[in-house]
C-alpha cells in the first residue's frame, strides 16, 4: 500500500456521488472482442502509486481487446464511490474488476454482490479484510521488500565495520499489515530477532534506539527523525516506510549536521525516491510495481473471461507477488540490486 499511504479525511455520501461522475472515465475505442468490460477502482486518481496502475491497466486492457472503466474517489478514505463504483460495473455487466479498497472491511459486502452476480474481483495493493472476500490479491511482498533494505544496510555496516545503532520511522500507531511487515522485514534482513512478526517495538535488541511514526508524510519524517534524535544522537541508520518520510528524515539529519554519517533506507520506487537514492540522500530502496500490478490484474479478468480460469496465488504465498526490486548506487556483496539509472526507467510518480 506503499505509495497509497496518506491521511484519511471523510467524505460524504453526497459528495462522493459526485466524485464518482467526475473520476470514471470508461477508457474508449471499441468494445473489443466480446464487449468485455474489466474495472478499474482505485482509492485516489491523483496519487502518482495510481496514476501508474491506471496506467498498466489500460496497456493491458488495449493489448488484451477488452474495455477499461476505471473510477477513483476523490481522496483517500472515499469508501462511498467505491461502492457506488462497484454499482455502476455490477449494472454495466462487466466481467469482473480490480480494487484498491479505502476501508478493507466496509467494502466487503459490495464486494460479495459483486461476486455473487459471478464477478471476479481481484485486490490490488491493500488486501481486504477478511483477505479471502476477494478471489485473488496482487501485491508487493512488504516483508520481503523491508527484508532486502536489511539485507543491504547488513552487508554495508559489516563491510564499513560499524555497529549500528537504528532508528525506525514507522507509518502510525494503528500497526497496519503494510506498517509491520515492512519495520519487521528491514529487521529481520538486518538479522535482528523480532519476536512477534506481526508487531511493531517489541524486541529488545540494544542496537534499536526508537520507534516513531511519520503518517507516511515528509513533515512526520522530519519531526520523528528530531524526536529520535533527541532520544539518542548517536544514530547511525534510519529505516523509514515510504521515501516521503525519508525525505522528512534527511532535512531532520541535514538541519543537525549528521547527514554525511547516516543511512537511511526506504520503501516505494517512486520517482523522487530514486532520485534521492541518485543524490545519495536515501542509500537503498526496494521499488514495487504498481504497473505490472494493475496489468496483471487485467490479464486475469480477461483470462476469466474468457475460460472462467481465476488466478493462483504464488507458491507458498497467499497472494500473487507482484515483486520487489531493491535500487542502491552502492551495491554490496551478496546482495542484488539494480542501480538508480535503472531505477529512473521503472519507477512511478
Amino acid at each position: 500500500m506503499r505509495g497509497s499511504l496518506l491521511i484519511k479525511k471523510r467524505l460524504s455520501p453526497a459528495l462522493a456521488a459526485v466524485t464518482l461522475i467526475l473520476a470514471t472515465a470508461a477508457c474508449g475505442g471499441d468494445s473489443g472482442e466480446g464487449g468485455q468490460i474489466v474495472g478499474l477502482i482505485t482509492k485516489t486518481d491523483t496519487n502518482p502509486f495510481f496514476v501508474k496502475m491506471k496506467e498498466g491497466a489500460q496497456q493491458a486492457a488495449t493489448q488484451q481487446g477488452v474495455d477499461l472503466q476505471s473510477f477513483a474517489g476523490k481522496q483517500d478514505g472515499d469508501n462511498e464511490a467505491q461502492v457506488q463504483a462497484i454499482e455502476n460495473l455490477m449494472s454495466s455487466g462487466a466481467k469482473g474488476f480490480l480494487i484498491t479498497p479505502n476501508d478493507s472491511k466496509a467494502i466487503v459486502p459490495s464486494i460479495d454482490k459483486a461476486r455473487q452476480q459471478g464477478m471476479l474481483v481481484i485486490a490490488l495493493d491493500t488486501p481486504t479484510d477478511p483477505a479471502d472476500a476477494v478471489d485473488a490479491t496482487f501485491a508487493t511482498d512488504n516483508y520481503q521488500a523491508g527484508k532486502l533494505i536489511g539485507q543491504w544496510a547488513k552487508a554495508k555496516f559489516a563491510e564499513e565495520g560499524k555497529t549500528a545503532k537504528i532508528a525506525l520511522l514507522d507509518l502510525n500507531a494503528n500497526q497496519v499489515s503494510v506498517d509491520v511487515k515492512r519495520d519487521q522485514g528491514f529487521l529481520d534482513g538486518f538479522g535482528i530477532e523480532v519476536g512477534d512478526p506481526n508487531r511493531i517495538g517489541d524486541e529488545t535488541d540494544p542496537r534499536i534506539a526508537g520507534h516513531d511514526v511519520t503518517d507516511g508524510a515528509e513533515d512526520g519524517g522530519r519531526t520523528a527523525m528530531e524526536n529520535l534524535l533527541q532520544k539518542d544522537p548517536s544514530i547511525n541508520l534510519v529505516y523509514t516506510i515510504n521515501e516521503p518520510a525519508a525525505a522528512g528524515a534527511y532535512q531532520a539529519l541535514k538541519a543537525a549536521g549528521r547527514d554525511k554519517e547516516v543511512t537511511i533506507v526506504s520503501v516505494d520506487g517512486g520517482c523522487p525516491g530514486v532520485d534521492n537514492v541518485a543524490q545519495g540522500i536515501i542509500g537503498a530502496t526496494s521499488m514495487q510495481f504498481p504497473l505490472k500490478m494493475a496489468a496483471m490484474g487485467v490479464e486475469a479478468v480477461a483470462a476469466f473471461a474468457k475460460d472462467g480460469t481465476k488466478p493462483q496465488a504464488t507458491a507458498g504465498k497467499t497472494f500473487v507477488d507482484t515483486g520487489a526490486e531493491l535500487i542502491t548506487d552502492d551495491p554490496q556483496a551478496g546482495v542484488e540490486a539494480k542501480d538508480s539509472a535503472w531505477g529512473k526507467q521503472n519507477c512511478w510518480g
